[in-house]
């Protein structure tokens, strides 16, 4: 058995202004910086075997401030891991998207929860059997997040993903569970926690409201 610990990247700019990023890549502020320090520190509590991170650069500089904090090796990528492509949502805040896409209405380009899943799942299972018995961090997006999520862990409530927030996973022959959501590793990051996934993004804030 693998445990994976999924761990939302810091603050970004766009996150603070409630703009939708996607694929678009937005580097962290200095909060975000802070808040991958902290949620760093919290993990350097454990023994950790590898850091996995989206090769966007808000994932990538989290992974590796949190890679300092614990004493491994720089993060590797993997493409997979990348957030959820909104298409020509990207770069919009709530009212430019109720305005430019009422509704439900459709977005041109924007990736279905489908095709998140049948990326990062594969992914995720690859990292765990790469590393059997072992803990890993990988370090994604609040929309892969909580893809994941609603795949591993149907039909359940989910709280908010906070940015710096951890979740862990369990693997075993091949498949995925939820151990933890917001990991008691993960409480004192919640003291400077900004917003949520579902509140900075307006599409996965419907999508939310209609799960």
């Amino acid at each position: 058995m693998t445990r994976i610990y999924l761990v939302r990247h810091g603050e970004t700019a766009w996150n603070a202004q409630r703009r939708i990023q996607g694929s678009t890549d937005i580097p962290l502020n200095d909060t975000g910086r802070e808040q991958a320090a902290v949620t760093g520190r919290l993990l350097a509590r454990r023994e950790w075997d590898a850091i996995y991170s989206s090769p966007l650069s808000r994932a990538f500089e989290t992974a590796s401030i949190i890679a300092r904090e614990v004493g491994l090796p720089a993060p590797a990528t993997r493409d997979a891991l990348m957030e959820r492509a909104y298409g020509e949502a990207e770069g919009l805040d709530w009212e430019e998207v109720d305005r430019r896409f009422p509704g439900d209405d459709p977005v041109p380009g924007r990736e279905t929860r489908e095709q998140v899943t049948d990326r990062v799942i594969p992914a995720l299972i690859d990292l765990a059997e790469a590393h059997p018995g072992g803990d890993i961090i990988v370090v994604s997006h609040g929309g892969v997040i909580r893809s994941v999520l609603n795949e591993v862990d149907p039909g359940m409530e989910h709280g908010p993903i906070s940015n710096g927030s951890i979740h862990s996973i369990l693997h075993s022959d091949g498949t995925l569970e939820l151990l933890v959501f917001n990991d008691p590793i993960d409480v004192l990051s919640l003291d400077c926690a900004t917003g949520s996934i579902d509140e900075q993004n307006a599409l996965e804030g419907r999508d939310a409201v209609h799960s």
